[in-house]
């Protein structure tokens, strides 16, 4: 009898131990279970490399998050360095990869041929010409493909002093608008230079880093063909020609008129020279506006300036800037296609001008709200901008066209330089050593023409 009642009550304790851990086990397994909660989310990781994206990505990540409850963004601020590798060697190998990424256009190629780009969900209905200047979908363009979202833009454009264009009609008692003294041209800036009576605190009246590809590129922008207009067809490669040497002739001509010393020169002294109102015009990207802003608040600018189309070289010679577009691209590798492509176009539809207040950047797209006719021109600029190029075989071009034009500046042959440019990238391209006939100087250009001439 006791050895009954000892087995019975053995095995009422191990019924309710089993019962104690199946009861345990649902439970966790009712938590771990996050989809009956609003906890489960989906994330979805953004890597970039410049800081100062910071506090807009952090802003939409949240705004996002917080409209679509099922999805959450992490925005990771990673190294510069060997970016497409890391990218890379995370999505073979860890389990934090992103799922998206921002890059700069012209490396779009090497991350589509990596298997670390994807063609975006219904890229041409969604980056229609209304919205994004032809600047921008080209930039994000290869092989026909679509291949990432055009996030936010630099170019390079003309800027001016406007209290003393201002100033000078009103001395002079002209009766005009300070718009009828914008240069359309180089040649006009001459003109102006000749009648200009400069305070005495202006040292020039057009300044520019003559040293940096990026504010010289407007020269021959126009004539020069580097694959095609999404700059990824190698078979469309054209840098010597009449006209990049008529541009060159002409830019070297500058010399005499613009002393300016390739060896002293650099951006940011001539953007301090300009707030400082020691230049009337210069070429600088949409950063001076930020910097100007900050004089401004600090007490040390009393100048008023804006921003005008880029000007053309003579009636003739016709100018294009170049621009660089940073992308947002949705990794081949990523686990949640659908909620990465959903936030990279949340970010696209933003036109509330957060990514400029919050960032300092411009969008890439038409329609945002600035609140500044200078930002506008900007957009309008790079609308009608040359992209940086995305294949890889021209990639050091940037760097020979650079030391290129310092030595055309300096004297040297724009024939011959310009020749050895195109020879040294045309190698590359081939892969055999390759030689161009040569083509003979043009005449009869000199930019003192246009001083006699009025300009439309």
């Amino acid at each position: 009898m006791r050895l009954r009642i000892k087995i019975f009550s053995i095995l009422l304790v191990l019924c309710m131990l089993s019962g104690t851990i199946l009861y345990a086990q649902s439970k966790q397994s009712a938590f771990e279970d996050r989809s009956l909660f609003s906890l489960n989310k989906t994330t979805v990781r953004i890597w970039y490399t410049d800081d100062a994206l910071t506090p807009y990505l952090q802003n939409k990540a949240v705004a996002f998050s917080e409209s679509r409850n099922r999805i959450r963004i992490e925005p990771v601020l990673v190294s510069g360095l060997e970016y497409l590798e890391a990218i890379n060697k995370a999505s073979l190998e860890e389990d934090n990869y992103p799922d998206l990424y921002i890059i700069t256009n012209d490396s779009l190629e090497k991350a589509y041929l990596a298997g670390l780009a994807l063609e975006i969900d219904n890229g041409v209905d969604f980056l229609d010409e209304e919205t994004f200047p032809a600047s921008a979908i080209n930039s994000v363009t290869y092989n026909d493909r679509l291949v990432a979202y055009p996030f936010y833009y630099e170019t390079s454009s003309l800027i001016y002093n406007k209290t003393y264009l201002e100033n000078m009609i009103a001395d002079e008692e002209l009766d005009i608008e300070v718009e009828d003294l914008i240069p359309h041209t180089i040649a006009d800036i001459l003109k102006f230079a000749q009648s200009y009576n400069a305070p005495d605190q202006v040292e020039a009246v057009f300044k520019w880093d003559v040293t940096d590809i990026f504010y010289n590129y407007f020269f021959v922008g126009n004539y020069m063909n580097v694959g095609g207009k999404a700059g990824d067809d190698v078979s469309l490669i054209d840098i010597y020609n009449s006209d990049t040497i008529s541009c060159m002739k002409i830019y070297q001509q500058l010399n005499q008129f613009f002393a300016i010393d390739a060896k002293e020169i650099d951006y940011d002294s001539v953007v301090q020279d300009f707030i400082d109102g020691k230049i009337v015009f210069t070429v600088a990207t949409t950063d001076v506006l930020s910097k100007i802003e900050a004089a401004k608040a600090a007490g040390e600018c009393d100048y008023e300036f804006a921003v005008a189309d880029i000007p053309d070289i003579t009636q003739n010679y016709k100018t294009r800037t170049m621009s660089v577009t940073d992308c947002i691209v949705v990794n081949g590798y990523s686990e949640h296609i659908s909620e990465a492509n959903s936030f990279a176009r949340y970010l696209l539809n933003d036109n509330s001008g957060d990514i400029y207040s919050l960032s300092g950047k411009m969008a890439a797209h038409f329609g945002v709200n600035y609140g500044n006719s200078n930002l506008d021109t900007f957009t309008d600029v790079y609308a009608d901008s040359v992209p940086m190029p995305k294949t890889i075989e021209t990639s050091n071009l940037w760097m020979e066209l650079e030391i290129a034009f310092t030595r055309i500046w300096n004297g040297e042959d724009c024939n011959t330089t310009l020749k050895n440019v195109s020879e040294s990238i045309m190698t590359q391209v081939t892969g055999e050593a390759f030689e161009e006939e040569t083509i003979p100087d043009p005449t009869d250009l000199d930019i003192t023409d246009g001083l006699t001439e009025d300009s439309d």
